[in-house]
């Protein structure tokens, strides 16, 4: 696939006229699976976790990155943040390479930037050091980045930001240790150590997806009023497409939907929602129950067939034409990119294309 131009990137439409926060140009991340003993001698089989992504992050920005497990959506996510180098295509930071910087190849510290892009994960207890008081794993950051801020400072700043994430009486909490917490409480931690950097973007891991049902909106508000406050940009990753609807819709932002390594539909929540025009977005629509379906939308899934194929060997062409039921051979022999559907939605689908040879070509026998 082809790199796209400066005017075909997926922005959000938010401050357009001002440089991205953050800029992927036709990113690649590429694993090779671990071999056994008797495969050796044999070349070793490559994952294309993400496959040629080019997308932008605004300032004070929303982008909610939904599909199915094995999508790519967390590996686009942590390389957006520079915690997944690229194998290929580049990724900026306000107009820097971040890898180039690292290699101090930049007028920008690193150091910089890492404390400027930061993680809320989908475990936050396995992210907190068990052994450790909250106040001393919310001191670690400052004393790192901020080594002239002494102790009655840092104490006074970790207690306001506890404040700010609803853990109160906070110097209660800061004394406790993880273990001492609910799961609700240990990812409110979590958000509080991610925004003691008054970063740019956090990337929230799935980070509601082990709370209960009840907590998980309660925690989406919360992290969305504390962008506000902290005007720092969002990257949430969710299998789930109602909670991706939510975060994206309430935040002003996108919905994203990944398939095998490629972003095949951006667009604002609503249009993603009512009006998906990738067969995939409608099969992740139909699979989505709370999402208050049509009764006639609501019968057998819009697949071919359930099964995803394997990653180390994915289809030619659309990734999706295997499952996809509007399929034609002009499907399996080239891949669609991101076209424009509106201000800031696109689709990778040639159905979008009233001239692509795609009307012409036959339909693929089940």
């Amino acid at each position: 696939m082809s790199s796209p131009d400066a005017t075909e990137r997926v922005g959000s439409g938010v401050d357009s006229g001002n440089d991205p926060l953050i800029s992927l140009d036709n990113v690649e991340v590429h694993f090779e699976k671990e071999q056994g003993l008797l495969d050796f001698f044999e070349e070793p089989d490559t994952v294309k976790a993400v496959d040629g992504v080019s997308l932008d992050i605004q300032e004070n920005d929303v982008l909610a990155l939904v599909g199915e497990s094995g999508c790519g959506k967390t590996t686009l996510g942590k390389t957006t943040i520079g915690l997944q180098r690229p194998t290929g295509g580049s990724v900026k930071y306000r107009g820097r390479d971040i890898w180039e910087t690292k290699a101090g190849n930049t007028d920008l510290s690193f150091s910089d930037i890492r404390s400027s892009l930061q993680i809320i994960h989908q475990d936050p207890g396995s992210s907190l050091n068990p052994n450790r008081r909250i106040v001393e794993i919310l001191s670690e950051p400052i004393k790192l980045m901020h080594p002239g801020v002494g102790a009655s400072e840092r104490r006074e700043r970790i207690h306001s930001l506890l404040e700010r994430v609803g853990m109160t009486p906070a110097p209660d909490f800061a004394g406790r240790y993880p273990h001492q917490l609910s799961g609700g409480e240990k990812q409110r931690v979590a958000l509080a150590r991610a925004l003691l950097m008054n970063p740019d973007v956090i990337l929230a891991d799935e980070a509601i997806s082990a709370l209960d049902v009840s907590l998980r909106v309660e925690m989406m508000d919360l992290m969305l009023n504390l962008q506000n406050d902290f005007d720092t940009s969002f990257v949430f990753v969710s299998h789930d497409l109602s909670n991706a609807r939510y975060f994206a819709e309430h935040g002003g932002g996108r919905v994203g939907v990944m398939y095998l390594g490629n972003l095949v539909e951006v667009g604002p929540a609503e249009q993603i929602i009512e009006n998906p025009e990738h067969p995939y977005t409608k099969v992740l629509r139909w699979a989505t129950p709370n999402l208050s379906l049509d009764a006639k939308e609501a019968g057998e899934p819009p697949m071919r067939k359930i099964d995803i194929p394997d990653p180390i060997n994915p289809p030619s062409g659309c990734r999706f034409h295997t499952r996809c039921l509007k399929a034609r051979e002009a499907c399996k022999k080239q891949q669609p990119e991101l076209d424009q559907r509106g201000d800031s939605h696109r689709v990778a689908c040639f159905r979008s294309n009233e001239d692509h040879e795609y009307w012409n070509s036959p339909k693929l026998e089940d």
